[in-house]
């Protein structure tokens, strides 16, 4: 009979081959984090939508790689003729090269895209944040404040906001928009970040950090916030998207963009005006758009459901 001392793991039932003893190799258990990214490196929707959004911030950012034609040089003399030499696209009203306009109005209408929704993100996170931890009036205040912006009509509120905003003639707009949209889109993030924090602070290890005389601020940045800031990131990626488009329809309304900037907004608003006879100036910058908001939120959706362990 051999010495039961002397069994090693491959002579053990289930045991694993060629390992001593007291050395199974065990696998490390995931974060959350790691095991969405496992979830996504699986998902064709999630590098689809990495590959058409790298795409595009590479257009937006090196347009001289796509063409070396000037948006604003424009003759009268090349009006609605078709595609030629560079001009892909062909001409608008103006004799302008679209595909030109094209490549160079994605870089202000993703700035604009980026930036409201970094302003919107930073105060929907502290709403959400301090009505989530402190609770009681505080978080009864806040809320109903988010409340009474829920409550106002998004689109009216722009264009006021907007035109209020952006009133001086030599500005280009660019600075209005975006703080207009990031002032009215933030609330949906403060709601969901708050729910986060709620069910965040209930866990037991929070309460062994308060036991250990953890104050409230490092409560918040070190336990609460990185354990319920996954889904708040998905609900940004989301709201990325929509505000790209907000952006193209405050422009199409003629309160976003102004004084020679180039966006798509503008180019549908000018292409709506012969789109019975001439569609191409519309059709071009209206499938970019397009096709840059189903991205964000093809993106936005692959990330939500990899954090979601009910969809795995």
């Amino acid at each position: 009979m051999s010495d039961l001392n002397t069994v090693t793991a491959a002579e053990a039932p289930g045991g694993q081959p060629n390992v001593p003893h007291g050395r199974v190799k065990r696998d490390k258990p995931r974060s959350l984090a790691g095991d969405a990214w496992n979830d996504l490196r699986k998902r064709k929707m999630f590098w689809v939508a990495i590959v058409m959004v790298a795409a595009i911030l590479v257009m937006a950012i090196f347009p001289t790689l796509f063409t070396s034609a000037d948006p604003s040089q424009c003759a009268l003399s090349n009006q609605f003729k078709g595609p030629a030499g560079n001009a892909l696209f062909g001409y608008d009203f103006q004799g302008c090269d679209i595909y030109a306009k094209v490549v160079n109005g994605a870089w202000n209408s993703i700035k604009v895209g980026v930036l409201s929704t970094l302003l919107s993100g930073v105060i929907g996170l502290l709403f959400g944040l301090a009505a989530g931890y402190f609770g009681g009036w505080v978080d009864a205040i806040l809320s109903r404040f988010v409340d009474i912006m829920l409550g106002v009509p998004f689109l009216l509120a722009g264009i006021v906001l907007s035109r209020r905003l952006g009133g001086d003639p030599k500005s280009d707009g660019v600075l209005a928009v975006t703080l207009t949209l990031g002032l009215l889109s933030w609330t949906s993030g403060a709601r969901v970040m708050r729910s986060a924090v709620i069910s965040a602070k209930q866990q037991d290890y929070v309460a062994a950090a308060r036991m250990l005389g953890a104050t409230p601020g490092r409560l918040m940045l070190r336990h609460i916030l990185p354990n319920s800031i996954a889904s708040y990131i998905v609900l940004l990626t989301l709201l990325l998207g929509i505000n790209i488009s907000s952006e193209a329809t405050l422009s199409f309304l003629g309160v976003g963009l102004k004084n020679g900037a180039i966006s798509w907004g503008i180019m549908i608003s000018e292409g709506t005006q012969f789109a019975r006879s001439e569609p191409w100036p519309l059709v071009w910058p209206a499938l970019f758009l397009g096709v840059t908001v189903l991205a964000f939120i093809m993106l936005g959706d692959a990330v939500r459901d990899a954090f979601d362990p009910k969809l795995r």
